[in-house]
């Protein structure tokens, strides 16, 4: 399997995404349930939230976090001594069919670039009767502080309202589309839901910093710009943060889908 995130700096990604993930990532375990003695698949476990939230409880024997990006992996691993966790880099899942209990992925279906293969795997190797679940951010509906960003920069710049509609658009992350991926593989008793937190940032330096040295698809369009509108960008950017009240913390909405089925 393959990915369009850009995935090369664990801690840039921390910053910008890894504090949120790990509140996520909470609730996706609650939305999909654990009971004692699961062996769980963490697919595209990135930075390790997901598998390290699910090392918290008491439940599962083994977690195995699947992802191609190493320098997620080699973060991931320092995070843990739990003898139940292994981090793994793999472009395939080479496990046999049925193998685990429960395979979860947070946060990166929508990266991958056949989410539907990806999503018949996760089934693969889970045992019949046993869950799969997973979690994408409503990009265009749900995720304040993205949008914020994304439309402040494409109303100054059309290369950024284009990179918006690409990853505005990528598959997975509309309403349905999830549960639609695992009827399509064959998964039963499918549901659906959207699980939401708040974001909250300190002052415009936290909300900004990441985003400056973020990943992904953020960081595919800021790193392309010339200082001069990246500056531009960011006086932008804050004054869509301050929103005519005082500079400060600012609390923001951010809205995931979820699904599951049984394999």
């Amino acid at each position: 399997m393959t990915s369009t995130y850009t995935a090369n700096d664990a801690i840039a990604y921390e910053r910008l995404m890894g504090r949120w993930s790990r509140l996520l990532a909470e609730q996706l375990i609650d939305f999909a349930a654990i009971e004692t003695g699961d062996r769980i698949l963490d697919l595209g476990c990135g930075t390790g939230s997901l598998a390290l939230a699910l090392a918290a409880r008491r439940e599962p024997a083994q977690i195995v976090g699947l992802d191609i990006a190493e320098p997620y992996i080699e973060y991931a691993r320092a995070r843990s001594a739990d003898p139940r966790v292994t981090f793994r880099i793999a472009a395939a899942i080479d496990v046999p069919d049925g193998h685990f209990d429960r395979c979860y992925s947070l946060l990166a279906l929508n990266f991958v670039t056949e989410p539907v293969q990806a999503v018949r795997e996760m089934r693969r190797v889970t045992r019949p009767g046993g869950v799969i679940a997973a979690a994408v951010w409503d990009f265009a509906g749900g995720l304040t502080y993205q949008r914020l960003f994304w439309d402040t920069a494409a109303a100054l710049d059309p290369a950024a309202d284009r990179a918006r509609a690409r990853h505005y658009a990528a598959a997975l992350t509309w309403p349905g589309e999830l549960e639609a991926a695992f009827v399509e593989v064959g998964t039963r008793d499918v549901v659906g839901a959207s699980l939401t937190m708040r974001m909250v940032y300190a002052d415009f330096a936290d909300y900004w910093e990441p985003i400056a040295n973020a990943q992904g698809p953020v960081g595919d369009y800021v790193n392309g710009l010339e200082p001069q509108s990246l500056a531009a960008l960011a006086a932008a950017v804050e004054r869509a943060y301050l929103a005519g009240r005082p500079a400060g913390p600012r609390s923001m909405a951010a809205t995931a889908w979820a699904a599951k089925g049984v394999a």
